[in-house]
């Protein structure tokens, strides 16, 4: 006999165990992954930064409403960031400024002096920096972690190695092949493939919304003086760099954004060269190694924002992708706002402050 759900999620890295974590207590929920282990892709390689920029001003409201969730759970630990700025960038600087005045991003602008009190061995070609104190370090594996117990615990089931072969709309549910894995029945399709995004709704016979995966290297460094542990997260003003220490090392990104098809992303030797050459024009420390390498995939709609709700023409088909980087820095908000949204329940104080129509897959007609 096919086994009977309310809800499938689909995908069990942060966006679906949080969102599985949410609807749990509500309804019986199928957390389905491809991988062997949740959060083998996008989750587990991520730079684990919280910075309320990060997104730009349509995501602050998801990211400011998630910090007490995660604050309280003692999912991050004080950072703070520096945009760092050369002469030449004074338009950049003007609008970063610009762009999040009046949105409750905590910045200051810091002069010469100040950078150096922050950033030992700066190149005297960076004289200005936009810093954002409320910047915090986030422990991924905890919080990811902490969601799949949650969902576990209100009774979802997380079956791995269950990549959607089939999806069929019957009656009022979905029938679902999973090949080796099974067949299930479920009400609700949540899509949350991250990357796979818009194959899922492919197969749900949903119009694909441009969703793209972009690829992100980062690559660990051992250096000589070693990174400060209070180091800030430094970046660059013009988005062409940004590091950080993790456990005496440094961590490096060129900062790209390379199209990529969805799949097990791997990094390229040219971005982990471009990273470490623009390094190397930010500070004077020696590069003594290149310990590790490993890239992600980020992936946006063609408008940058998450896309959270019901499709408007495929019946029982619910969105919940598009997240970019800042999806693990926005998963307390994003996933009790989709629930919400999902199972008609009404706000609460985490997200009573969120305009929903921003990011409803409606917008894309």
């Amino acid at each position: 006999m096919t086994e009977a759900y309310d809800i499938a999620v689909i995908g069990a890295g942060m966006a679906g165990a949080s969102v599985a974590a949410e609807l749990a207590p509500h309804a019986r929920v199928l957390i389905a992954e491809a991988e062997s282990l949740p959060g083998y892709h996008t989750t587990g390689r991520s730079a684990a930064f919280w910075a309320e920029s990060y997104g730009g001003p349509a995501v602050v409201p998801l990211t400011l409403a998630s910090g007490a969730y995660l604050r309280d759970h003692g999912m991050v630990a004080p950072r703070g960031a520096v945009h760092l700025a050369r002469p030449q960038d004074d338009a950049a600087v003007e609008a970063f400024v610009a762009s999040f005045t009046g949105t409750g991003v905590g910045i200051e602008l810091l002069d010469r002096t100040a950078i150096e009190r922050r950033v030992p061995g700066l190149r005297p070609e960076w004289t200005r920096a936009v810093a954002e104190p409320g910047c915090a370090d986030i422990d991924v594996a905890a919080l990811h972690q902490h969601y799949l117990a949650l969902a576990r615990r209100a009774g979802a089931e997380l079956r791995t190695g269950a990549r959607l072969e089939a999806a069929e709309r019957k009656g009022e549910g979905w029938r679902l092949s999973f090949g080796r894995a099974g067949e299930v029945r479920a009400r609700v399709l949540v899509d949350a493939a991250g990357a796979w995004a818009d194959p899922v709704a492919s197969l749900a016979g949903a119009r694909p919304l441009g969703i793209t995966p972009l690829r992100r290297t980062i690559a660990q460094l051992r250096t000589d003086p070693a990174p400060p542990a209070d180091l800030p997260l430094v970046l660059d003003i013009n988005g062409g760099f940004y590091f950080k220490p993790e456990n005496g090392r440094l961590w490096l990104s060129p900062h790209e954004e390379t199209p990529s098809p969805a799949c097990d992303a791997a990094p390229e030797e040219l971005d982990v060269a471009i990273a470490i050459d623009r390094f190397q024009q930010v500070v004077d420390w020696r590069i003594e190694a290149v310990e590790r390498k490993w890239a992600g995939l980020r992936s946006f709609a063609p408008d940058r924002l998450p896309v959270y709700g019901f499709d408007p023409q495929c019946e029982g088909f619910f969105w919940f992708a598009g997240q970019g980087g800042f999806g693990i820095q926005t998963a307390p908000a994003a996933a009790r706002l989709a629930a919400q949204l999902l199972l008609g329940l009404p706000r609460d104080a985490m997200t009573e402050g969120l305009d929903a129509s921003l990011y409803s897959p409606a917008r894309f007609g």
